[in-house]
């Protein structure tokens, strides 16, 4: 049986990977791994030497590996592990050209992102409290929600940017694009309580929306550990961030509108692919409703079907 690439190849690359890139015996001992499968998977194929193999045999043997059931994940490094010996066959005048390259492996398929239903998220924002740091965070909870914001711009948000005769908000977004975007009711008055005590705390020079307990602009870190705890103490059973309002937001709304192109526009997403997600989420939902609601969605006992 003919081994391409040979053992004498193989050991040539393992040195060179290993002095080059600093890799752990581990990492080259799978890149060896995942090339000894390149060996078996070449030897239905009527190939003599490493200059015989083309970019056809790649995707064959690519195609063969994904039929086996290889995780996209496994796929990718696989090729990538292929990839990186043609490149130094390359370099060794082993090879003519790469024929790795330019091939891509499955893309791993996205995790659709975690939300809340509306009720828990209700549950979460109508905290209760006037001391300064409960309407502080009510306000916070709100605004989220509300308007879709990221993080960032939630945190970055000034008071100039509110602007209650509209009832916008003005952010600024990722490429420092800004954006217009409309604030609901309930999170208006819970702002307008908020900046009542606001003022009393804040330097007269400190524009920040959001301060914290030194009156200084609250942090991003500090957001997120306010929106965890308030969660576990309004005993929402999942781990909640910032992220999770923006995503709840999205669902929300795309499952009430049907408008994606409008939740793009608010969400600040320069690609209607990116919104595209929460179409998904949204068919989730529904089929989950229909699981619960509809007389023939589940099978009957068997014994019942039974003639």
């Amino acid at each position: 049986m003919i081994k391409i690439p040979d053992d004498a190849q193989l050991a040539r690359f393992a040195q060179h990977i290993d002095r080059t890139r600093n890799l752990s015996p581990l990492t080259t001992k799978s890149y060896l791994r995942d090339l000894a499968r390149l060996q078996t998977l070449l030897n239905n194929e009527a190939v003599e030497t490493l200059r015989e193999i083309d970019s056809h045999h790649i995707r064959s043997s690519l195609s063969i590996l994904h039929k086996e059931g290889l995780a996209n994940t496994s796929l990718q490094r696989w090729l990538s592990s292929v990839r990186a010996f043609f490149r130094y066959a390359l370099q060794e005048n082993w090879v003519n050209d790469n024929p790795a390259d330019g091939l891509q492996a499955p893309k791993k398929a996205k995790k659709l992102p975690k939300l809340m239903d509306p009720d828990e998220t209700t549950q979460l924002v109508t905290l209760e409290g006037d001391d300064w740091i409960s309407l502080r965070d009510r306000a916070l909870l709100e605004l989220l929600y509300s308007s879709g914001l990221r993080l960032a711009e939630i945190a970055n948000a000034d008071i100039g940017d509110i602007h209650f005769d509209d009832a916008t908000v003005r952010v600024t977004g990722k490429g420092n694009k800004m954006r217009i975007i409309p604030v609901g009711s309930c999170a208006l008055t819970a702002i307008k309580r908020w900046l009542k005590v606001r003022s009393q705390r804040a330097p007269d020079n400190e524009k920040a929306l959001f301060i914290s307990q030194r009156n200084k602009r609250i942090s991003h870190r500090a957001i997120q550990q306010r929106i965890k705890l308030i969660a576990q103490q309004r005993d929402i059973s999942q781990p909640v961030n910032p992220h999770m309002l923006r995503h709840s937001f999205a669902s929300h709304l795309l499952e009430s509108s049907g408008d994606l192109r409008g939740v793009q526009e608010l969400l600040g997403h320069a690609n209607l692919s990116t919104t595209q997600i929460y179409t998904h989420l949204d068919f989730q939902h529904l089929a989950r409703t229909y699981d619960k609601a509809h007389p023939r969605a589940h099978s009957r006992d068997k014994k019942k079907l039974e003639p």
